[in-house]
């Protein structure tokens, strides 16, 4: 029987299992990972983080991610911190370079914080296309509206996003809202949706329901989305303080139209489960 070894790390409360499958391969499907992401019977997590072998000569490392659904998406900003802290740990000199589903991602420690790090996430894109959504749409103004929410931003980061702006974000009931919104047939691939509120030119309140997670504590490609949302209405600077249920981001729209990123990667734990612990938490959940 196969054992695996994890380690248990968070990016202000978004957290991750991370397997350092390099050496050792290790791949689930949906479902394995769906198991896995049980809080009661699995280990518990918001994504499966898988660390591969890059095909990339240019990049230290692939990085997988599948969702606590099972669903496997391109980009997850917490994570990319997370991984970029044990390459780092492990020897990399100069920037860590990160190949994901969205492309490749640098990232460097933060100056003079640490365990703090910063990933330019590349470019931020507002094409309907490239959302991507169902249909040809002001991607500044989407033709959408749930309860109390309307008119969204549409971002993709690495990941499509909606971003909602509203006067009080405590009060938006986006644990209803949310997965409504998610599915909506504007979104052919789903998306994340958040609830933005500005405090000042500098600094906004978020909060996030990530598709194929529900309500999280952190979402890092949310936070760069809201920055970028909210610049392009005119509503804060390029350089903004996003502040969520876990901790604060310091996003930075460049001029170069990549998005940085800075925050903390915190280790939690480490511990080792075998392909047993995977198919008792499919039984139980069957």
């Amino acid at each position: 029987m196969a054992t695996w070894e994890f380690i248990k790390m968070h990016g202000l409360g978004n957290d991750f299992v991370v397997i350092d499958a390099r050496q050792q391969p290790f791949s689930v499907t949906a479902a394995e990972a769906c198991a896995l992401a049980d809080r009661h019977t699995g280990v518990g997590f918001d994504q499966l983080i898988i660390v591969e072998p890059s095909s990339d000569p240019k990049a230290n490392a692939f990085m997988r991610i599948r969702n606590a659904d099972g669903g496997e998406v391109s980009a997850c900003g917490n994570a990319t911190r997370c991984v970029a802290r044990l390459l780092f740990e492990e020897g990399t000199e100069g920037d860590a370079i990160i190949e994901t589903g969205a492309g490749l991602l640098t990232a460097q420690p933060a100056d003079g914080t640490r365990h703090h790090y910063t990933v330019d996430m590349g470019p931020a894109r507002d094409g309907w296309q490239d959302i991507p959504l169902a249909q040809d749409c002001d991607t500044d103004h989407l033709p959408l509206a749930l309860g109390p929410l309307s008119d969204p931003v549409a971002v993709n980061v690495g990941n499509p996003h909606a971003v909602f702006f509203t006067t009080d974000a405590e009060a938006v009931p986006l644990a209803q809202l949310g997965p409504e919104l998610e599915h909506n047939s504007l979104f052919p691939e789903r998306a994340n949706i958040g609830v933005a509120q500005i405090i000042d030119d500098a600094s906004l309140r978020l909060r996030v329901w990530e598709r194929g997670v529900g309500l999280t504590q952190a979402c890092g490609t949310g936070a760069c989305a809201a920055a970028v949302a909210a610049h392009r209405r005119g509503l804060t600077g390029r350089k903004v303080q996003v502040r969520l249920d876990g901790g604060a981001l310091d996003i930075e729209w460049r001029a170069n139209g990549h998005v940085a990123m800075t925050g903390p990667a915190s280790v939690s734990f480490t511990g080792v489960f075998d392909d047993a612990l995977i198919a008792d938490a499919q039984q139980s959940a069957a």
